[in-house]
């Protein structure tokens, strides 16, 4: 089987029922999934979990039916950063105008300047690195 992927749960139980390791009623050919109407937990509207939908959960060998409506997951997700766990904090991001240390060059850098140390344009700013790693 190279250039294959790994064989999915269906594959292997199909391939033993035509070997005749393991009778029909054992495999997966004899599960029926059927549409089932379940309730999302954050707007309390009927959503339905599709019978294909069970067939995926059956093969990533999920435990747990949706909780959620596909809207309430979506929006969850995106508020949520679609990992599940708390937001990264979002920065706005600061452009300041400022007047570059080395060629007097009005410039706009991505942070705000400290007083007291030097503020290089970009092209000054990447001479220096460019003279530092020789």
């Amino acid at each position: 089987m190279t250039g294959r992927h790994p064989p999915t749960n269906h594959e292997e139980d199909l391939r033993l029922v035509v070997e005749g390791a393991v009778p029909v009623e054992r495999s997966f050919l004899s599960m029926e999934f059927q549409d089932k109407a379940l309730t999302c937990i954050d707007c309390g509207n009927d959503f339905v979990f599709t019978a294909g939908e069970q067939l995926f959960f059956h093969d990533k060998q999920f435990k747990n039916e949706p909780k959620r409506c596909k809207f309430c997951k979506a929006k969850r997700a995106a508020l949520f950063g679609g990992n599940g766990q708390t937001a990264a904090p979002v920065y706005n991001k600061v452009e300041t105008r400022t007047v570059c240390s080395s060629c007097n060059k009005e410039t706009t850098v991505p942070f705000r300047p400290t007083q007291g140390r030097p503020v290089l344009c970009r092209e000054c700013f990447q001479q220096g690195r460019m003279v530092a790693t020789v």
